[in-house]
Formats: structure tokens, C-alpha cells, sequence
């Protein structure tokens, strides 16, 4: 796996969409922060802190911009997306296995890549928590640095999300548009027909589920709400191994 994993950086190491949407990604955790930092110390000299509270502050900041850098995980999904579709365009998915690697190998090989995308975006935003948090004046607490695990159940739900739609389509431009109608049109019609009509399940749908277990952090002290997160989770989990079951399907049955 480790030699797979090598030849996969070897891949990837000089190819400029990779550095672009790392840079970009870090630029958006960075920037979408930043504004809402700014924004609420301009309106704290007023009664911004009576509404909002101190979402920049240890412990609340580890929600605070757990959900603002959520907002921004569909740049790693679309260098999952491209990754994935550029192996069919240029045949190098062919080529691994004429030198020897089995289908198994080569997927699970994706698959584990998209755990490392997902780990490193979260330590992106780790670094950002001590960034504003520290800004904000408070000493750090790590009493609410369960949402940092929760952003990495997303992140991972998203890069599988983007991995399944490069598998089954193979072409970059229509994967990269099915991927941001499916989570930011699809999903969310789809919730709102089946919470009107069945209850409370549109909530756990694949990248609502994950979605949920990050509340928003600016009004919660005002609508206290808290999503049922053990539930959240368990779904969340069993999403993740549905996403590596079908991979490893599609991969295996699939016509090189």
C-alpha cells in the first residue's frame, strides 16, 4: 500500500491542479474566516456579543470555524474528482494494472488517498482554530475539539461523495457538475420534500447526515438546537462503508 501511495504522490507532485486547489482551499479556509472574524468585531461594539457570544473564543471556536470551513470542502471533492477522471483519460488506471497492480490494490490505493485529503484539510482548519481563537484573546481548551473529528466525518463524506460520481461517470467537466448540483441543489430539494413528507428523514441524507453534526455556531445560544449527533454518526458510518463497498464494485466490474 505504502509503495501505491508513492507512486500516487509521484502522480500528483508536479501537477499544477494540485498545488491551485491546495493553495485555493487554504486561501478559502483562511478567507471565509477571516470575514466573519472581522465581521463580528465590528458588530460587538453594539450588542453583537449579547446575540452572537464569543463564536471566536476557545471552546466555541472549534464549532465556530469547524462549520465556516465546511462551506469549502467542495474544493477537495473536486481534486478527488479530477484525480479520478484524469486516470481514465489518460489511461494510467490501464496501465497499473498491465504493470502488475491487481483492481483491488488501485482502488483501495483512491480510496486511502481520500482519507489523506480529508486528514489534511483537517489539519488545515486545526490550524485555524488556533489562529482566531488565539486572535480572539481567550487561552486555548480543547473541550470542544470533538468538531474537529466531526469536520473530518465530513470531509471524508465529501471526497467519497466526489470519488463514486469520478468512478461512474469518468469525465471530468460532467463529474465536476453533477458533483455541485448534487450538493448544493439536489440534496437540498430532496430534504425538503422528504421532511415535509416523511418526518425528519431528509436530514439523513449522504452529505446532510454529515452536514448535521456541525451545527451552526452564531445563533445557537438564541434557537438551541442540537441535531441527535449518536444517531448522526451512526449514519455517517454506515454512508462511508456504502461508499467503499460501491467503489470497490464499480472498480472491479468496470470495463478497463
Amino acid at each position: 500500500m505504502f509503495k501505491a501511495l508513492h507512486i500516487e504522490w509521484l502522480k500528483i507532485r508536479h501537477y499544477r491542479t494540485f498545488w491551485v486547489l491546495s493553495i485555493l482551499f487554504i486561501v478559502a479556509v483562511l478567507g471565509i474566516n477571516y470575514i466573519s472574524f472581522e465581521v463580528k468585531n465590528s458588530i460587538s461594539h453594539g450588542r453583537g456579543d449579547v446575540l452572537l457570544g464569543s463564536p471566536f473564543s476557545f471552546p466555541k471556536v472549534w464549532q465556530t470555524i469547524t462549520y465556516l470551513s465546511s462551506y469549502v470542502l467542495f474544493i477537495p471533492g473536486l481534486f478527488i474528482i479530477t484525480l479520478i477522471t484524469n486516470e481514465y483519460s489518460y489511461k494510467t488506471h490501464r496501465q497499473n494494472i498491465i504493470d502488475g497492480w491487481s483492481r483491488a490494490t488501485f482502488i483501495k490505493t483512491k480510496l486511502a488517498l481520500v482519507f489523506i485529503v480529508a486528514s489534511g484539510v483537517t489539519c488545515i482548519v486545526f490550524l485555524n482554530v488556533l489562529l482566531f481563537g488565539l486572535s480572539a484573546g481567550s487561552g486555548i481548551s480543547f473541550e470542544n475539539i470533538k468538531y474537529l473529528f466531526y469536520f473530518f466525518i465530513q470531509a471524508l463524506s465529501y471526497g467519497s461523495v466526489a470519488l463514486i460520481i469520478g468512478l461512474l461517470i469518468k469525465r471530468s467537466g460532467l463529474s465536476i457538475a453533477i458533483f455541485f448540483l448534487y450538493s448544493l441543489i439536489l440534496e437540498n430539494v430532496l430534504k425538503a420534500i422528504l421532511n415535509k413528507y416523511g418526518g425528519s428523514s431528509g436530514n439523513y441524507l449522504p452529505l446532510k447526515t454529515t452536514d448535521a453534526l456541525i451545527p451552526m455556531p452564531f445563533i445557537g445560544d438564541i434557537f438551541p438546537y442540537q441535531p441527535n449527533i449518536t444517531t448522526a454518526l451512526i449514519m455517517s458510518g454506515i454512508y462511508l462503508i456504502l461508499y467503499y463497498l460501491l467503489a470497490n464494485w464499480k472498480f472491479k466490474t468496470a470495463d478497463l
